[in-house]
């Protein structure tokens, strides 16, 4: 009998065996991106973290039985800011098209170079008004929310009256007052209580709108947290009239809510207070889990400190480190540390991953995965709460007792590429940039022929040649060629020989 799944639940805080509700139909819903701009470092962290659990509950119940939902935010203040400053003579609600459509463009090429599998289902909040107006209405009619000067709010205080609802904070685990001290409250006239939040809003004349509840009469747009009950809701569970959940309280309920720790409160707590409420249950989800946060080189990341790093500063622009970062390398320094624990993002530790993969991906070089079955170790390291370093102690094993079949097959579950040509163009390219952007990096001519400057040069044409060996390892004999033309443009004359590759400068 296969080793029992454990999942840590933040809403317990325990680490608790995972049984689906169904396990014809396990489902997992996690928080989406904000589509304004390009996802940061910290984004990746969830996606890397979940796709990993999703590859898990594939393995285990089978990968049609898994229904994985990943929303889409494409309604929200910071786009239509972005929209104005971005597309100034094009009406608002084009430029926001632009925008929403080239940033989850740029989100999913991302995601995708991270090697994350794309979710079953990804809505967009704008395809689901219709079940947030629902829903808002329902809350509404169950004296649960209130219509004031054109905004819909919902009222904590009346959850905490309600008959069979849980209390607010649950999942927090602090009391209002609690979370009235530690919060950002919006400050407004027409709220009955600090605590209570925005279901809808109205919006300004030249934003986009719709039709909004309750007969108020301005269109109007949704509050943050009621997009996700109503996307996890459409895409979760068995609709009726509307695409909203069923009347049966024990069929309102999926397996798996996840995101980020910085989401428990407020977003995730008023997820939970909306969704009970409408729908009669104690739980919108089972099981809520939620990865750590991530620093910078030992700081927190922001614009203000200079250190604000995105996913395509790190695959292309070379704006960390000096140099450009292949997908796995940053998929690798993510999973060394287990999801619930902070993480420091740092270039030594980039470099780490660089160098474990690029002994990985020459042992397997020839080495297809369909030959090998995934090694028990990391399957129950996995089942352990996704317990990644553990299982990445194991591939280290793997590597070392030269068990190829199986470093290749475990090696692609957990999400790698295991193409070690991706790790030799990068490097290449990486490299050369250095060459040619650095002031001793000048290659001189003297009577006795081409030499360098200086021993660093020396240093990177070594790793050139490395890389190379990589490509005629992997086949790419097209890529082998193109790095010695370059090395010949730079002086240097490789030699081939049975004890391996030497090099000398022309003369």
């Amino acid at each position: 009998m296969s080793r029992p799944l454990k999942l840590y639940n933040t809403l317990t805080r325990s680490k608790e065996v995972f049984e689906p509700i169904d396990p014809g139909n396990v489902r997992l819903y996690v928080c989406g991106p904000t589509v304004y701009d390009y996802a940061h470092i910290g984004n990746a962290r969830p996606v890397i973290v979940f796709d990993v659990l999703y590859r898990l509950l594939r393995h285990r119940y089978g990968a049609d039985h898994v229904v994985y939902a990943r929303n889409i935010t494409d309604v929200d203040d910071k786009i239509n800011a972005r929209a104005a400053r971005d597309f100034p003579d094009l009406p608002l609600n084009d430029a926001i098209g632009k925008v929403t459509e080239a940033t989850e463009r740029q989100f999913h090429e991302d995601v995708a170079a991270l090697g994350c599998l794309p979710p079953d289902q990804e809505p967009r909040a704008t395809n689901h008004i219709v079940e947030m107006v629902a829903i808002i209405e329902r809350l509404v009619a169950r004296g649960l929310a209130y219509v004031a000067e054109d905004n819909v709010l919902f009222s904590p205080v009346a959850m905490d009256n309600y008959p069979g609802a849980p209390r607010y904070g649950s999942l927090a685990r602090r009391s209002l007052d609690e979370m009235i001290a530690g919060a950002r409250v919006d400050v407004a006239p027409y709220k009955r209580d600090p605590m209570d939040f925005v279901l809808w809003k109205p919006s300004k004349p030249n934003e986009p709108g719709w039709p909004s509840p309750c007969g108020i009469v301005p269109l109007g747009r949704p509050g943050w947290h009621i997009e996700c009950s109503a996307m996890s809701m459409a895409k979760l569970l068995t609709p009726f009239g509307g695409g909203l959940a069923c009347d049966d309280p024990t069929k309102n309920i999926f397996d798996i809510h996840g995101g980020g720790i910085d989401l428990v409160f407020p977003h995730h707590e008023n997820e939970i207070a909306q969704s009970c409420c409408a729908f009669n249950t104690t739980r919108m989800a089972n099981v809520w889990m939620h990865n750590g946060f991530l620093q910078v080189e030992g700081e927190k990341m922001s614009k203000s400190l200079g250190n604000f790093v995105t996913i395509r500063d790190l695959l292309e622009t070379g704006k960390f480190g000096d140099s450009t970062w292949p997908g796995d390398v940053l998929r690798l320094a993510m999973l060394r540390t287990h999801y619930r624990q902070p993480i420091d993002w740092t270039v030594k530790e980039l470099e780490r991953a660089l160098k474990d993969l690029r002994e990985w991906y020459g042992l397997i070089a020839t080495e297809a995965s369909s030959h090998g079955t995934i090694d028990r170790g990391i399957l129950e390291a996995l089942f352990d709460d996704l317990n990644t370093h553990g299982a990445l102690v194991r591939v280290h094993e793997l590597a070392k007792t030269g068990d190829r079949a199986a470093l290749s097959a475990s090696l692609t579950f957990l999400g790698f590429s295991c193409n070690p040509t991706s790790l030799t163009r990068r490097l290449y390219e990486s490299v050369m940039d250095g060459i040619r952007a650095s002031d001793k990096a000048v290659a001189t001519e003297k009577a006795d022929g081409t030499h360098f400057e200086d021993s660093s040069t020396q240093k990177r044409v070594d790793e050139l040649i490395a890389s190379r060996q990589a490509a005629r390892a992997a086949k790419n004999f097209a890529e082998a060629d193109k790095i010695r033309d370059q090395l010949a443009d730079l002086g240097v004359v490789l030699k081939e020989s049975k004890d391996g590759t030497t090099w000398e400068f022309k003369r």
